[in-house]
């Protein structure tokens, strides 16, 4: 099940600030806040079509999200001037619940 889960960033712009907080606080629970309105989630692409729906009802139309996926190569080539060492680590290969 790790095996298929990639980084990814999660990037939006929410126009009213009622619906950002809303928009953040369900990425907060799913990922890591990196800037502002960027969060990082390691997700396989089923968590990440349910987060895309999730958000979908949240946003409307004048909302912008953009969602990138990252290969393994592709993540440790981030610059991240806060901690380098954070992309090029990989998480655990299990999930305790």
């Amino acid at each position: 099940m790790g095996k298929d889960r990639h980084w990814h960033l999660v990037c939006y712009d929410i126009r009213d600030p009622k619906r950002w907080r809303l928009v953040f606080k369900t990425l907060k629970g799913r990922g890591e806040h990196l800037q502002y309105s960027i969060f990082r989630v390691r997700a396989n692409k089923t968590q990440i079509e349910e987060l895309r729906w999730k958000l979908g009802k949240i946003m409307t139309e004048e909302d912008d999200l953009m969602l990138v996926r990252l290969c393994s190569g592709c993540a440790q080539r981030v610059i991240d001037s806060r901690d380098k060492e954070k992309w090029k680590k990989s998480p655990p290969a299990f999930e305790v619940f």
